[in-house]
């Protein structure tokens, strides 16, 4: 089953699962990360002082917003793609964090009380990835970054073999991504 418009994976779950928060009476706002132009932040200081381009700004107006989160990506070298990364570099600048007090001040955890689903897909089986990879792009994606701007809890899915899937499979994944979203989880 290739997902709609010639689209990747991720993007059909990202859908089934906005779908689903929506006919469960959630309100939803998307962020393609893959869609948006944005420069890569280069030193500390880019990071602490300067201001965040408009599009960021409108991204972090959404987290602000939102009350669960969900980060849909696939696995590439082991981590979750640089563009990715960058953008979370981007969005939880100080300013951000710290609620405008800027760099040296404590983190307010402007994030805290929301929740979080990641959904990663692979190649490789999920249980390779999990038991003797460690996980370690989830885990610090957790650990790292989502619980240190008081994100939590955190859920995850994983999805492995996805080269290799059947159209019933594909669907499968579709439909538990589309129910946990009616759940918000």
């Amino acid at each position: 089953m290739q997902p709609p418009g010639g689209r990747h994976f991720c993007h059909a779950l990202a859908e089934a699962y906005a779908e689903g928060a929506f006919a469960g009476g959630h309100q939803v706002r998307v962020i393609s990360v893959a869609d948006l132009d944005f420069p890569l932040l280069r030193s500390k200081a880019d990071w602490e002082e300067s201001p965040p381009p408009a599009v960021i700004a409108e991204a972090q107006r959404t987290l602000a917003w939102a009350e669960h989160l969900v980060i849909i990506y696939p696995l590439w070298l082991g981590g979750m793609p640089a563009l990715l990364k960058g953008f979370l570099e981007q969005v939880l600048r100080p300013a951000f964090m710290t609620g405008g007090a800027g760099a040296g001040s404590s983190w307010k955890s402007a994030l805290k009380g929301r929740s979080s689903r990641i959904v990663i897909t692979m190649g490789m089986p999920a249980f390779a990835y999990r038991w003797y990879f460690g996980a370690h792009s989830l885990r610090s994606l957790k650990r790292s970054i989502l619980s240190l701007v008081g994100i939590g809890p955190n859920r995850h899915t994983l999805i492995g073999m996805i080269e290799g899937m059947s159209d019933r499979k594909r669907a499968a994944w579709i439909e538990a991504l589309r129910r946990l979203g009616k759940r918000a989880r």
